[in-house]
């Protein structure tokens, strides 16, 4: 196994803390964009670059709608992105493997 085959979308330590917090979540549960901004640590510019690489790639679905007159978007991983995350962590996990002594 080489370090190419683990998943550049996800590779990406930012990406990765996203995909790693959404993944945590049960399947078709989602989080407030400004929920998963404060528990990353990041500013809303830099989480948005990297849920649209994220959404592009089909591992994130973003729902916006409103809470009376205010605005609210709602992140959550998608079946695609559920298996990319556990196809890039078993990948990871084999790799660590094999540079063990």
């Amino acid at each position: 196994m080489t370090e190419a085959e683990l998943d550049p979308v996800i590779h990406s330590a930012s990406r990765l803390r996203v995909v790693a917090t959404l993944a945590a979540l049960d399947r078709g549960d989602s989080i407030a964009f400004p929920r998963l901004q404060g528990l990353l640590d990041m500013t809303a510019g830099n989480l948005s670059t990297h849920l649209r690489r994220l959404e592009e790639a089909g591992y994130v679905q973003q729902t916006k709608t409103h809470q009376g007159r205010t605005p609210a978007t709602y992140v959550e991983l998608t079946p695609a992105g559920r298996d990319a995350f556990h196809r890039y962590t078993r990948t990871l996990t084999e790799l660590l493997k094999g540079a063990q002594p």
